[in-house]
């Protein structure tokens, strides 16, 4: 009988260097990363500092003026970055620093109870941000010494990032850390004191501690033959507020413009915005603008949003918050503040979890409702809105299925009933002008909203009085194949399938138009099938139309064909469209399908049918395969006499 094996467990081994080289080369995808990495820390340990002091404020050693300080030395070409915070023994060197992926943040924060856990600030969790250092850097130097301890206990840390590193004990005054990078030879830019300053504008300006650089400063006038007196002065250059995490009560309109525009860079004011704080198990700040005017690129802008700004406890995270932001609603501008989202190991993505749906959820309906607010108490302004955002607010009709309710109330047209071009009317108001016996919203697309207005369409509705809302707009074509219904009243194309209005309005009308549409019918049987051979593939079909009283032509598609419009505007894309070939609708009364009934000479018939043809292609906008074919055939309707 054989013996059972034995099961054996290892651990994992790893290769230290090839670790660190992965996580310097491989985990940041932008190097000027490493200073909000570093600042971060220093912002955590006065954190670390200030929630110890609450217990035992000896601890500050007399020295409560919490702070961050950038210097860098261009001949030494050292960049350095200290903090008077909670400060590092020995043990914590070795664990925090030595130990990779070892977060003493974390480790702090897991000690707090839930109220302290609440009121904390901290940022870094993942314990490599320190590593980033060494993307810029080919030596790190670390001084730190913990609070509360002698000053003999300071500690030197040293490596140059391949894989060990040096511990020393040192003597230092005060409490604290110092990190000293030495930059490598084509890294001079952060030396820079503009590249420095923009830098913490762009990742830490709203970090809750000063951040200071040294600045020269000149006092007095020069004597002759002397130099003027200057000195080295530490400035703030950082906010160290966010207007977002006070009251709204504490904060005035003339604020709210001025930090849009900064946030923006827009020289108008915003619309209007919203400001608010959830608190709880999770707990975030939204603040989010709807500004007055578009972009320019606002068409092109559905892969690249920049207009929402995400933080975590203040600490800039990333300027295009695409999960948190949907395509349609990329004019938003904004920032989202969290407590405590999930990020890739080097924050510079959003992982999608329950709260970051949360978030985004609830960006979307305070958008959404925002918008909606404008609609409803100022129907100029949001006119001026939908001017500039509508086609973009379309997209979510299609992309947005769960909050379609709160989307189509905000949509407006142009119709026939309107005035212009001017998209004023809604779909509510539209079904309630709708009269008697109408059980669809009637719409008509075209490729500008003159094209639209005049389309020979419209005729017949505008004879019986029915609305017909006009779109023009690019994205109108592929929103309708998808939006079929509203409250209840299918959507229905003007110039799409056939049109039966009978059943619309008075009694006496309806029997009026059924008895012209029967005579019609019986009258052009024979000249339409003849029509239909002499066109041959041009179309599919030529019937009598009910939808013309003016015009002598039009072509008409199938219900679900795509606009004749939409396949020029693929086709010169270089898209492939399917082949379609449209029906068309001739008017029984229109003088030239009359001499056209009594045309006996063939080549004659032949010509008028493809002017009536290129005449209706016209009117939809199309371009000619031969111009000069349909002048040669009109200018010969011309001169006949």
């Amino acid at each position: 009988m054989s013996e059972t094996p034995t099961v054996e467990t290892h651990a994992f081994q790893a290769e230290t260097r090839q670790v660190l080289h992965l996580m310097i080369h491989s985990l940041y995808s932008n190097k000027e990363i490493f200073l909000r990495e570093l600042v971060s820390n220093a912002s955590d340990a006065l954190d670390r500092l200030r929630f110890t002091a609450i217990a035992d404020d000896s601890i500050y050693e007399g020295d409560s003026d919490l702070r961050i300080e950038i210097e860098a030395d261009e001949e030494a070409g050292t960049l350095t970055i200290r903090d008077n915070g909670i400060g590092m023994s020995r043990d914590d060197v070795m664990e925090n620093i030595g130990t990779i992926a070892r977060s003493g943040t974390r480790a702090f924060l897991d000690r707090l109870s839930g109220d302290e856990k609440m009121d904390a600030h901290l940022i870094g969790q993942f314990g490599v941000g320190f590593y980033s250092s060494f993307i810029v850097a080919d030596k790190v130097t670390v001084l730190t010494r913990k609070a509360g301890e002698a000053a003999e206990s300071g500690v030197r840390w040293e490596s140059d990032g391949g894989g060990e590193y040096s511990l020393e004990p040192v003597d230092k005054e005060t409490h604290g850390t110092e990190v000293i990078l030495h930059l490598k030879a084509d890294e001079n830019e952060f030396l820079n004191s503009w590249t420095l300053k923009s830098l913490v504008s762009r990742y830490s300006d709203h970090i809750g501690f000063p951040i200071r650089m040294p600045e020269e400063v000149t006092s007095g006038e020069a004597e002759k033959g002397e130099e003027a007196d200057t000195r080295v002065e530490w400035k703030d250059v950082n906010k160290a507020s966010a207007l977002w995490t006070l009251p709204k009560s504490e904060i005035s309109d003339e604020e709210y413009q001025s930090f849009y525009k900064y946030l923006s860079h827009d020289l108008d004011d915003a619309m209007c915005w919203a400001h608010n704080k959830v608190e709880g198990s999770q707990s975030y700040t939204t603040l989010l603008y709807i500004p007055e005017t578009a972009p320019m690129d606002l068409m092109l802008q559905r892969d690249e949003r920049t207009g929402l700004r995400l933080y975590v406890n203040r600490v800039f995270i990333m300027d295009a918050a695409q999960q948190l932001l949907p395509h349609y609603l990329r004019f938003v501008r904004g920032v989202v503040d969290s407590d405590d989202l999930p990020l890739n190991v080097s924050r510079e993505l959003l992982q999608e979890n329950e709260l970051s749906g949360k978030i985004r959820s609830a960006v979307i309906r305070r958008s959404l409702d925002m918008i909606g607010k404008v609609a409803k108490d100022d129907a100029e302004q949001y006119e001026k809105f939908w001017n500039q955002f509508g086609a973009v607010i379309k997209e979510g009709v299609v992309e947005d299925f769960s909050n379609r309710d709160r989307i189509t109330p905000l949509l407006r047209f142009a119709s026939t009933k309107g005035d212009g071009a001017k998209h004023v009317v809604d779909l509510a108001g539209y079904i309630e002008r709708m009269p008697e016996g109408q059980e669809a919203i009637y719409y008509i697309t075209a490729e500008n909203h003159q094209a639209a207005a005049n389309s020979p369409h419209l005729e017949v509705f505008r004879k019986k009085g029915i609305e017909v809302l006009l779109m023009s707009d690019r994205v109108d074509e592929w929103m309708m194949a998808y939006f079929t219904e509203f409250d209840g009243k299918p959507f229905k194309s003007v110039a799409k399938g056939d049109i039966n209005l009978a059943s619309i309005g008075k009694e006496e009308a309806k029997d009026e138009e059924a008895e012209e549409a029967k005579d019609e019918s019986a009258l052009d049987a024979d000249l339409l099938k003849k029509i239909g051979e002499s066109l041959g593939d041009h179309v599919s079909e030529v019937r009598s139309s009910q939808r013309l009283t003016d015009s002598a032509s039009c072509l008409v598609l199938g219900d679900q064909e795509m606009a004749l419009h939409l396949q020029r505007l693929l086709e010169q894309a270089g898209q492939d469209v399917p082949d379609s070939r449209p029906v068309l609708e001739l008017n029984p009364t229109h003088p030239l399908v009359e001499k056209l009934a009594g045309e006996e000479d063939q080549q004659a018939f032949g010509d008028l049918s493809l002017v009536l043809f290129e005449q209706a292609l016209l009117s939809e906008g199309a371009s000619l395969e031969d111009p000069a074919g349909f002048v040669r055939r009109v200018n010969s309707l011309l001169l006949e006499k």
